[in-house]
């Protein structure tokens, strides 16, 4: 099972020392990835309430924010060989011809270092702020992965559809992997996890425990199979998000919460059910840039 480390590109710690230190470090110590993730705004008044919070607010780190994309890219410059990669970027907040274009150029510039996972969005304010649709968000998601494969194989690229349009029009540069870089997404719902089996490369699941991922795993793989797909080529990306306790927390706890014991237990649970990598992200639990370093030497010892 390959391992990563989140990038700091959420919170206080998120600073272009920060990115550096950590990126190199992550490379030094053999770490295969690693990643960023997205969030446009901090709602004073959220109009869809942060689930893991009594009041609803999003968490305070969530008030700083580096662009997951320009992070990557400038990870990409300060390492040589560890890959790049998102968890997520929000599919309804983006045009795939601009999105692949950036996207396309930090693969070029690493040298194909680049992961990209993709999701939905839950955010009604993101969704407000961006004229996205939450309604059409599915429908919206299918055409858009279309287009972005589209402009990634072919050329001249031409692509009409309900949400999209692309003209006739020649776009040179490719990515350097072919046919293109992995496509990972974050599905929870039936019609989601069916776009997974079809026309992605992998999962990329979070606050899931390990039999659930194992179960929603083993049903992506029969609609894969299915589809004509073969389902050996898809892969699972898990998510960590740590918090570590003094005492151990009980059998309602959070996947990646508790002790180091309780965490190191489903750490060898997503090793069991045949997870293709696992990454840690401390955004919620290191306060400063020493203790991300410090827990990523910590992390990489167990794994």
């Amino acid at each position: 099972m390959k391992t990563g480390f989140a990038l700091p590109n959420i919170g206080p710690v998120a600073t272009a020392e920060a990115v550096v230190k950590v990126a190199q470090r992550a490379e030094a110590l053999a770490y295969d990835s690693l990643w960023t993730i997205e969030r446009l705004l901090w709602p004073v008044k959220p109009q869809t309430p942060y689930p893991a919070t009594p009041d609803g607010l999003l968490p305070e780190p969530y008030k700083y924010i580096l662009d997951p994309l320009d992070t990557l890219t400038f990870a990409a410059a300060h390492t040589k060989n560890i890959t790049l990669g998102t968890s997520v970027l929000d599919i309804p907040y983006h045009n795939p011809v601009t999105l692949g274009r950036r996207l396309t150029t930090i693969d070029f510039l690493s040298n194909g270092r680049l992961r990209v996972g993709l999701g939905l969005g839950w955010s009604k304010d993101e969704m407000d702020a961006t004229g996205a649709d939450m309604k059409q968000r599915g429908a919206m998601a299918d055409e858009f992965l279309q287009a972005l494969k589209a402009i990634w194989t072919t050329n001249p690229v031409e692509f009409h559809g309900k949400f999209y349009q692309i003209p006739k029009s020649y776009i040179n540069r490719k990515p350097v992997q072919k046919p293109h870089p992995p496509i990972y997404l974050a599905a929870f719902a039936p019609a989601a996890m069916k776009r997974l089996a079809t026309v992605a490369d992998g999962w990329n699941p979070v606050a899931i425990p390990v039999d659930g991922m194992a179960q929603m795993f083993a049903a992506v793989k029969q609609m894969a199979k299915e589809a004509g797909r073969d389902p050996s080529s898809l892969v699972m990306v898990v998510r960590a998000n740590l918090e570590i306790t003094d005492k151990p927390l009980g059998d309602k706890r959070m996947i990646f919460t508790g002790t180091i014991e309780q965490i190191e237990e489903d750490i060898a649970g997503c090793k069991r059910i045949g997870a293709h990598e696992l990454f840690f992200d401390p955004t919620f639990l290191a306060q400063s840039l020493e203790e991300w370093l410090a827990l990523m030497e910590r992390f990489r010892k167990l794994v």
